[in-house]
């Protein structure tokens, strides 16, 4: 079953890249804000053009300008992927980024009011409008070449594995297993494009489960969390259907492997990520950075 919301996706899908090989930025300023899933705070977000290659941040109350990211930047933070740039720290940027890196904006300059990127409905989806809002342009100068496998990349983390393979494409597999009946084990795969991100991945929402809310909660986690913005699991229910996709938790890993990925860029690999977290994506992207060569050289 497929997101329901089809008249809403066919717009969105419009007048978009055919695929990552081509620069854009995009065409004006947008602005967007909410709740953060962690510390609860409402934060405001401007995305502006920018004409230097790759995400760049600053924060609304500093003169210092915008900070180009990088993956080295990634900090181990619990359920959240986080950046520490100088003596700022940014947290929650998968969505944002994987909304950035899956329309094929590859030229941005992200302003922040804080330090936590709101969680909005959960998903990468309302980035992805906010994107279109704006509307998108060709940047002036290029992006980069898509990096190239030259040989299989394997990582494990306990039972936890990831691989990269040679590839024409950007090919995506990911698998969960989880104990809750609800979700189980789930499989999905897909050739990424911008219009397949829009539509096949995008609108796929973080999940929770309820045995877990009270533990996070002491830990000063999830302060933002609730209904409204996450996939909360109860066991052999899920406390707040209808799902958007029937496989939807599985969807949303891969949202977040791509918003992972966003800072190293796709390369020409098949993926297959089993079991995934964002160290062990994060520990990837560095092994990719490093294992990984551009045509021509």
């Amino acid at each position: 079953m497929a997101f329901q919301s089809w008249s809403r996706l066919e717009v969105l899908v419009a007048n978009l890249p055919t695929n990552y090989e081509t620069s854009w930025t995009l065409a004006s300023s947008v602005r967007r804000k909410g709740v953060c899933l962690h510390s609860g705070e409402n934060v405001e977000v401007n995305l502006h053009p920018y004409e230097k290659e790759g995400f760049h941040v600053s924060w609304s109350n500093s003169k210092e300008g915008p900070h180009a990211l990088k993956v080295e930047q990634v900090r181990h933070s619990q359920l959240c992927t986080a950046l520490q740039i100088g003596p700022n720290r940014l947290s929650t940027v998968e969505h944002l980024l994987a909304a950035l890196a899956g329309h094929g904006i590859t030229h941005v300059h992200i302003e922040v009011s804080g330090n936590e990127i709101p969680l909005l409905d959960g998903s990468a989806l309302c980035w992805v409008e906010a994107i279109q809002e704006a509307g998108i342009k060709h940047a002036s100068t290029p992006r980069r070449a898509s990096s190239v496998i030259e040989k299989p990349l394997i990582l494990h983390q306990g039972d936890s594995v990831i691989t990269a393979i040679p590839a024409d494409k950007f090919n995506l597999i990911g698998v969960i297993d989880f104990p809750y009946p609800v979700i189980g084990q789930q499989m999905f795969n897909i050739q990424l494009t911008p219009e397949l991100f829009i539509k096949e991945i995008a609108p796929a929402r973080t999940f929770g489960f309820a045995d877990q809310v009270e533990e996070l909660m002491s830990l000063g986690l999830i302060k933002g969390g609730g209904l409204k913005n996450a996939l909360v699991c109860d066991w052999n229910r899920w406390l707040n259907p209808p799902l958007r996709f029937d496989n939807e938790p599985v969807r949303h890993k891969l949202l977040d492997l791509i918003g992972d990925l966003a800072l190293v860029g796709f390369p020409k690999a098949q993926v297959l990520v089993y079991k995934g977290s964002h160290r062990l994506h994060n520990d990837f992207a560095l092994a990719l950075l490093k294992a990984c060569s551009k045509p021509g050289n």
